[in-house]
């Protein structure tokens, strides 16, 4: 590991006391050293990765890691933290940070290097030797692992030595065997330590544990005979299993990575108790989750975060519908007037030469994908849920809703309810020969009934009555009550660009097109402009005080400009992703300003998408132009005062030459 750290990268005596402090003082020894090209992009990528998941691990280990552009040589930092640094362990804070940086196309003997400090991060003599070390390069050199740390799970040959004479032994029974997957959105650290977590324990149990990494080096596939042995089946993973029809028919215990990582003996006993009870999982490549109705990424999840991603898979796959249906609706009023909604169907008159009839045409195939729009809702909800067999339930549960008029709300309904109905059926035990048809016959014809009952009879109608009350309200919104509502939307639009809080403010305004009225066009109006200002203040903002962002993020700034007059919020998600603290309150602020002011000009939109590209089709168009430069005037006011108010101090040169740092408060 000599090409990976050295004496320079570490630091035995951590002054950081948040964890992005401690990435970038970590992260300059990088730099000093010709490992790192730019450091606020570098940074930028590590707080990406920390956005996915916390990488502090339990036993007071902090293991900030990414693959980066900015990286030149694979390399790792260390840090000792004398009070600890909050990585987001269970356990609380971390003493010991390893900063890993993989180049962008690393090789996989690198990734293979890193793999084995990772597992090594599992052994507590070797983290207490590094806790007691006192010298950096003796530090580095044990990292590397030039002072090897005995293991205390090798066997003593003297103390398996069998006497002479001694009779031989009876064959010990047969030991439980478990084959095991681990794998994380980076497969540079979190996988190696699931798997080297769950082995230790499995030695401790006696149990026969084989693992499959599946990291950014490639993945070694299990032996098929070694998994047709196999008692049960570990899962700890935070991205898809590949190849997960080769584990169907074992018992299968489902979890995150950290999982594998902080618990893995419960999760060796969860195993052996689901074997011992026979219970047998249904696992395929995109035809279903296991039996026991647990969808794929963790069984452990708490239940919002498995909410928020199953609205979040409804959601993803209805916005291309409501792009194509949208702003086809849009071009066809700009061509022929609103009232071109009233014209007849062109497959009974179309005239060639009409423009009154291609505007016909375009506004009714823009209908047509419109009308999918609750129906994909549900039906990718319960896909979300309970994979594809969901699909059929779904999409009729979907259906239905538009029949009794319950429109959106309905299809959030329709979904989690076809979801919740397959897992339920999921978990009924069959006979295997039954099993084949179980997912194309059997679950679709059994939940489609129910979901259409609960529907029709049950929930359907109390839905639509709130739907109306919901229609009504927004058609009487005026004054005081539509500026308040133009604020949280945006708030809302700017809070997380382009995630779960901005997709449920965009589906409850595009909600509102299917059957359009003056509030629900309001509505649409404060949305768009809203979603308009983060990347527009940050294009703005590094544009009139350039000095105070990176290189990358000055690149980034001119992209936004594009991305925000075409409403593509996630244009300011750089800036948020290297400094949320500062960008998220800004942008926040503006697009409230904006939501606002769009309510309070009463301007109306009926185009889901297309940012300044449908000004032609805006109510007040001028008046939505004006609240949407003063949005963004206010973001980037904040945002240059916030980041201007940060203090730079230079430190002394380094006696040996080095280049001066200056490390930001």
């Amino acid at each position: 590991m000599s090409e990976l750290i050295t004496a320079a990268l570490v630091d035995l005596d951590l002054p950081a006391e948040t964890k992005n402090d401690a990435a970038r003082s970590l992260a300059e020894r990088m730099v000093a050293a010709g490992r790192v090209t730019d450091l606020d992009g570098f940074l930028a990528d590590v707080a990406a990765r920390e956005a996915q998941m916390p990488t502090g691990l339990d036993g007071g280990i902090g293991i900030p890691h990414c693959r980066s552009e900015h990286v030149s040589v694979p390399t790792l930092a260390f840090g000792r933290s004398e009070r600890g640094i909050d990585f987001g362990a269970a356990d609380g804070p971390a003493d010991l940070i390893f900063l890993i940086a993989a180049p962008a196309g690393a090789d996989d003997d690198h990734l293979t290097i890193l793999s084995s400090l990772a597992r090594r991060l599992m052994d507590p003599e070797f983290t207490g030797a590094l806790r007691a070390e006192r010298d950096a390069g003796a530090a580095a050199a044990l990292i590397r692992g030039e002072e090897a740390v005995a293991d205390e799970s090798a066997p003593d040959a003297a103390a398996t030595e069998e006497p002479a004479g001694t009779a031989p032994a009876a064959p010990a029974a047969e030991p439980f065997r478990i084959v095991a997957v681990t794998s994380c959105p980076t497969g540079i650290a979190h996988t190696y330590m699931a798997a080297q977590s769950l082995e230790a324990a499995a030695r401790a149990e006696g149990v026969e544990l084989t693992v499959e990494t599946q990291g950014s080096a490639g993945f070694e596939r299990l032996d098929p005979a070694v998994i047709a042995a196999a008692d049960a089946v570990i899962w700890s993973h935070d991205v898809e299993v590949r190849e997960k029809a080769r584990f169907d028919g074992k018992p299968l215990v489902d979890t995150g990575v950290k999982a594998g990582i902080n618990r893995p003996a419960e999760l060796i006993a969860e195993a052996r108790q689901k074997a011992a009870r026979g219970e047998i999982s249904t696992v395929s490549d995109g035809t279903g989750p296991q039996d026991d109705g647990t969808p794929s990424g963790g069984d452990h999840a708490h239940f919002g975060i498995r909410l928020r991603t199953y609205l979040m898979s409804g959601v993803s796959y209805m916005v291309p519908f409501v792009a194509a249906g949208g702003l086809l609706i849009a071009l066809s009023f700009a061509i022929g007037g609103y009232e071109i909604a009233n014209a007849k169907s062109v497959a009974d008159h179309f005239v060639w030469g009409e423009t009154a009839s291609w505007a016909a045409l375009l506004n009714q195939i823009g209908t047509a994908a419109f009308a999918f729009l609750v129906p994909v809702l549900a039906g990718y909800i319960a896909y979300g849920m309970a994979d594809r067999p969901a699909l059929v339930p779904g999409f009729v549960g979907g259906a239905i809703a538009l029949t009794i008029n319950a429109g959106f709300l309905g299809g959030l309904a329709a979904g989690l309810l076809a979801g919740a109905v397959v897992m339920a059926i999921q978990r009924v035990k069959v006979h295997p020969t039954l099993r084949g048809i179980m997912p194309v016959l059997v679950i679709p014809l059994v939940a489609s009934t129910v979901v259409g009952f609960l529907m029709f009879i049950v929930v359907g109608k109390p839905i639509a009555s709130l739907q109306r009350a919901l229609t009504d309200g927004l058609n009487g919104l005026s004054g005081s009550n539509a500026i308040i509502l133009g604020v949280v939307l945006g708030l809302m639009m700017c809070f997380d660009m382009g995630g779960p809080l901005n997709k449920v403010a965009y589906a409850f305004a595009v909600g509102g097109l299917a059957d359009p009225t003056p509030g629900s066009l309001k509505v649409m109006a404060a949305v768009m402009a809203a979603g308009m200002v983060p990347p527009l203040a940050m294009a703005l903002a590094t544009t009139v005080r350039g000095s105070l962002f990176s290189r990358t993020e000055r690149e980034n700034g001119r992209a936004a400009w594009v991305l925000g007059a075409s409403f593509i919020s996630e244009g300011a998600i750089p800036f948020a992703a290297a400094d949320p603290l500062r960008v998220i309150p800004s942008a926040m602020v503006g697009g409230a300003v904006t939501g606002g002011l769009s309510m309070a000009f009463g301007c109306t939109l009926r185009a889901p998408h297309g940012g300044i590209f449908v000004v032609p089709l805006i109510g007040s168009p001028f008046l939505y132009l004006l609240a949407i430069a003063v949005g963004t005037a206010v973001a980037t006011t904040l945002v240059v005062l916030l980041k201007g108010m940060r203090r730079t101090a230079p430190t002394p040169a380094p006696a040996t030459g080095e280049p001066q740092i200056s490390v930001a408060a």
